[in-house]
Formats: C-alpha cells, structure tokens, sequence
C-alpha cells in the first residue's frame, strides 16, 4: 500500500570523515527513496549538507563572523549538493525540485497553504520535493531549531503518514550512547516517561540541533498523528527497512496520536509567530488539559502581555510561566478588555484555533 512519507537527512549522514560529502552513502540513500517513489509512494526529502559541503569547496577569509560565514558556505554549497541530487536521480530518470524555505514561508496561514499547494503539485506532477531550509537569508532569531524542525512542520502539513528522521546514532538510548548498557528506547508514546534526562545535548559536528530537538519535534509530530522514526541514516538500506521490516530494525519509534484538523498542525508549529501572551488560572489550565474539548473563556486569563487584533496568535503561560498552548483569538486586546469580567461572553480562543502543548 503506498504512502506518504516525509524523510529528513541529516548533516552527519551526508558528510564524510574529510568534511565534504560523501557521494556513496547519499547515492545508496537516493537508491532507496528512488525505490519507494517507483513503488507509488509519496516522497518529500528534506536535506541537510549545505554547510558541509561549501567547507571543502572554499576557504573562507579568517576575518569573517560566524552568520556570515555560514551564508557564504550555505550559497555555494547548496549548488554542489542539488546538483549532485540531480545527478543521482537522473540515474532512475525520476526528476526533482529544490525549495528553500524560511521559517518566515509560515507565518501566516495564507503562505502556509501556499507551500502546501506548491508540494502538492510537484508530487502531482511526479516530481520529488527537496527541501532545505534557506540558511542565506535564515540568519535572525526567527530560524528553525534546525531541519529537524522544519521536517515535521512538512510532514504536519502534508499529512504524512511517516516521518524518518535519520541521523548518525541508532535512535533515543535509556542512558548515555557512549556507556557499556544503555540501550535504544524501542518505542515511544504519549503515556511514555519524560525521557529528555536520558539525552545528550551535545550538538553534531555540522548541524545546529542535536538529540533532545529530535526528540521533541518527534513528539509534537506524533502527537498529530504522524508515525516518527529516528533511526541511523549511515546503516545500510535503512529507508527500506523502515518501510518494510520496521520491526526488525533497531530504531526508536514515536507511536502517533489523534490525527489532527489542519489548522491545529499550522498553530502547533507556530510558536514563534505568536503576537501577544496570555497568562491563564490554574482553574484554566486544567479545563484545557482535561479530556474534554474545552475553549479559553476570558473569566480564565489573569494577564494580558502585549496587545493583538482578530486572528493573530496567542502564546499561553499558566502563573508558573510555563507555556501551555497556543491558539488564535477570536477579536481584538480591546474587546477582551472590555468584556473580560463576563463569564458568558464567547471564548477568547476557540477550540478549534488551540493547540496544547502539553495534555
């Protein structure tokens, strides 16, 4: 039975011990992803190894700061990585597309759709999306955590039944990887422990993010409804184990929850677009967090902190300043004011337009 699948590379996947890129391992994994498209799957790649692959193509005057630095390397190595791409999948006469995205490509609902209408029609059109973030423009404070990020808000987007995210590590160990006994966490669910006192946060060698931001975006993406794997890109025929034996691969799989409506997938991955924050009662919080589908009532928020019109998105804190949720208000700072003491007055934030963060 075909599917969609939403497959994330990682840095430390498509570079070699020098540096560069290692063509090998990125053909081998284009074999496979070549295999699932041919099969009538649905594939979007989202690719890291810009950096890595401008490091070797250039030196780069000492003088220069890290954001700069990172644009140049960026620029000139995204040339040499699509091309290769290219190359690799014109092997299996299957055609591609580059999109480079930055977080900013979502900040409104309007964009957001665009996208998703851009994805559509290149796998419409038999084409295999390839996606990485625009690291020559993405140099502000409004950057994803790293494409670990950016893959789940696609996968989120697009309804994909599967999200793989492959690094150089086996998956979520019990303990610290490089210790004699820890072993990989097999499976992962909403009922499931806190489980980021086990993880390293030490960050790879070429990417910005590191195991705890996998583990996070994996749980958030779950909890959409999409089936996530982290697994070990380098393995050989990973890709296709995971599709066909995933029982038999040693990886960690984060269980999905509740498929979302759409609109709460472009508010879960909307953070760091919110407007204004709204501070909540215990009383609150433990409405929205119960099993019932619950709005925010104004006769809930004890604070406001910054203003905002119709539509824009709300961050929600209880009084521990712990953020709950997200959601977007139904009218404007002034009328919340102005009605804010009448329990009947319609909720702030519907329940369709919230997302929790925590439930």
């Amino acid at each position: 039975m075909s599917a969609k699948i939403t497959i994330k590379i990682g840095s430390n996947v498509l570079a070699s011990k020098t540096g560069g890129l290692d063509e090998e391992r990125i053909a081998h994994l284009v074999d496979q992803i070549a295999k699932l498209h041919k099969a009538g799957n649905r594939v979007i790649l989202v690719s890291s190894g810009a950096v890595a692959s401008g490091r070797t193509m250039i030196k780069l005057n000492k003088k220069i700061d890290m954001v700069s630095a990172r644009q140049v390397l960026s620029s000139v190595g995204q040339v040499k990585l699509v091309n290769l791409y290219t190359q690799l999948f014109d092997r299996h006469q299957l055609k591609i597309a580059q999109i480079l995205v930055t977080k900013e490509d979502f900040r409104t609902r309007e964009h957001y759709l665009n996208m998703k209408n851009c994805l559509t029609s290149l796998l419409d059109n038999d084409i295999i999306p390839i996606v990485n973030e625009n690291d020559a423009v993405s140099v502000t404070a409004l950057m994803f955590t790293d494409n670990d990020e950016l893959s789940g808000l696609l996968a989120s987007m697009m309804g994909s039944d599967e999200l793989f995210i492959l690094s150089n590590v086996d998956g979520i160990f019990d303990g610290d990887p490089n210790m004699d006994g820890s072993k990989v966490i097999r499976s992962i669910d909403d009922s499931s422990s806190n489980i980021s006192k086990y993880i390293s946060t030490t960050k790879s060698d070429f990417g910005r993010g590191g195991m705890l931001t996998k583990c996070r975006i994996a749980q958030k993406t779950a909890e959409s409804g999409i089936s996530v794997r982290i697994a070990n890109g380098t393995k050989e025929n990973v890709i296709l184990q995971l599709v066909e034996t995933p029982e038999l691969f040693v990886h960690t799989h984060f269980v999905p929850g509740t498929k979302k409506r759409s609109i709460k997938k472009w508010i879960a991955y909307s953070d760091g677009f919110a407007n204004a924050e709204i501070v909540i009662n215990s009383g609150a919080e433990q409405a929205l967090v119960s099993d019932k589908a619950t709005s925010l009532l104004l006769p809930g928020v004890v604070e406001f902190k910054g203003e905002f019109e119709k539509g824009d998105l709300l961050r929600i804190k209880n009084e521990d300043d712990v953020v709950v949720g997200i959601g977007r208000a139904q009218y404007d700072f002034e009328k919340a004011q102005k009605h804010l003491f009448e329990k009947k007055y319609k909720p702030l934030i519907h329940y369709d337009y919230l997302y929790l963060f925590v439930k």
